[in-house]
């Protein structure tokens, strides 16, 4: 079931005002967040239009949770972050995704709560390219 008001489900232009697909991963997909204050900052989306993790089988829930965990596996990997910080919003958007966010020590926001979209810090179409490769060539 897709909608066609959400970036998750329509992809192109919706999606692409936060974000940039980088794969299909078993029952979701994984989603470059262009604001990058934290380095690797990622979505995990599943793949149909549901609002809450209860509306999924416990199958599905599972898969969904094996897909964040392999794209944490990457991020770890790929950029080597002292914390990933999960976060799973979505009071206006209402399509079940999980927020992955790569925290520093020595960088924007540690210790405190991760803004949603703080407007800080966007990349050349080469360096989001190349961070799309980073986390494909980490993903197992």
């Amino acid at each position: 079931m897709k909608n066609d008001q959400c970036g998750y489900c329509q992809g192109g232009e919706l999606l692409g005002k936060f974000g940039i697909k980088i794969c299909d991963l078993d029952v979701s997909q994984l989603i470059l967040f262009k604001e990058q204050s934290h380095p690797g900052r990622c979505i995990v989306a599943y793949r149909d239009h549901v609002s809450e993790i209860v509306d999924i089988s416990d199958d599905e829930r599972n898969r969904f949770f094996a897909d964040v965990n392999r794209a944490a596996k990457a991020i770890h990997k790929a950029f080597s972050p002292d914390k990933v910080n999960y976060g799973a919003y979505g009071d206006t958007g209402c399509h079940l995704h999980v927020h992955l966010v790569p925290k520093y020590r020595d960088g924007f926001e540690w210790g405190g709560v991760f803004a949603m979209n703080p407007e800080q810090k966007y990349l050349s179409e080469a360096e989001y390219a190349e961070m799309i490769g980073k986390i494909k060539d980490c993903l197992e």
